[in-house]
């Protein structure tokens, strides 16, 4: 229980991180330098834990992955950046929960029950949630969350299918991908992408913190508590959310509270169930 909540707040206060700093500096800055160190921990954990070569078919899915990784992280930072972090965050984590579950329904049959009520209560929560009004451009971020989300369930998908005992090698091919992509899309666009220096140790903290929430939850598999581990660290929006409310004085509504609390709730009730 530990370490799964140690993961939700470490992919939470990344999350927060790079919105925050995507305010401040160009969101492919922050994504490319994030990617890069989550790169050098994955590598160095390789070393540590003596993996081999991921077989050419997790070099394959782990490229699609950090593809639609990318994608994913960017829009959602971008999201975080121009809107409410307390909308953006909670749409993001129940459409990336959802996604793989559905996918599960269409190719292994019908989820349990449990989870049939979490997918219920997300949708839900993403209808509480983008009902929030308007305030200086609380819904401009919907998009980028829906996208996000959608990129993120995707990602999951494509990770599940690496071989067992892969982790640290895919993730570095992943991270590896993503820095390429992200350079690539600054040269093309001449993307102005230097920042001031006391900006880059905070993004290098982002990068720490997003290897740290996949790391914690790692260890908190080989525990052996698989379902809490599930379900604690699938509540990183509610950090994010939590973390907005405090730093940046973000109003939550009644409606919007609601459709946190069912967002979260609906995590939980999918984690539970496909755990």
């Amino acid at each position: 229980m530990v370490l799964g909540l140690a993961s939700a707040i470490s992919w939470g206060t990344g999350d927060f991180g790079g919105g925050l700093m995507s305010r401040r500096v160009a969101v492919y800055s922050v994504v490319l330098i994030s990617q890069l160190v989550g790169m050098a921990i994955a590598v160095g954990m390789v070393v540590v834990r003596g993996e081999g070569v991921p077989s050419p078919a997790d070099l394959g899915w782990s490229a699609l992955a950090g593809t639609l990784g990318v994608i994913g992280i960017t829009a959602l930072y971008r999201g975080l950046a121009i809107g409410r972090m307390g909308i953006v965050a909670p749409v993001t984590g129940v459409l990336g929960a959802v996604i793989p579950v559905t996918a599960g329904m269409l190719f292994e049959g019908p989820p349990p029950t449990i989870v049939l009520v979490g997918i219920v209560l997300a949708l839900v929560a993403v209808l509480l949630v983008t009902r929030v009004e308007d305030e200086g451009g609380g819904r401009s971020g919907l998009g980028l969350a829906l996208l996000s989300g959608t990129c993120i369930g995707l990602f999951s998908l494509a990770i599940a299918q690496l071989s067992d005992g892969a982790v640290f090698g895919p993730l570095a091919v992943v991270r590896g991908v993503e820095a390429v992509l992200i350079a690539a899309v600054i040269v093309a666009t001449k993307t102005v992408w230097r920042m001031p220096r006391r900006l880059v140790l905070p993004i290098v903290g982002i990068g720490v913190a997003d290897m740290a929430g996949n790391a914690f939850y790692i260890l908190a598999i080989q525990a052996g508590a698989l379902a809490v581990a599930s379900v604690m660290s699938s509540l990183y929006p509610v950090t994010t959310v939590i973390l907005a409310t405090v730093f940046l004085h973000e109003r939550v509504t009644r409606s919007h509270a609601a459709g946190i609390a069912l967002a979260a709730t609906a995590i939980a009730l999918i984690g539970i169930g496909s755990a």
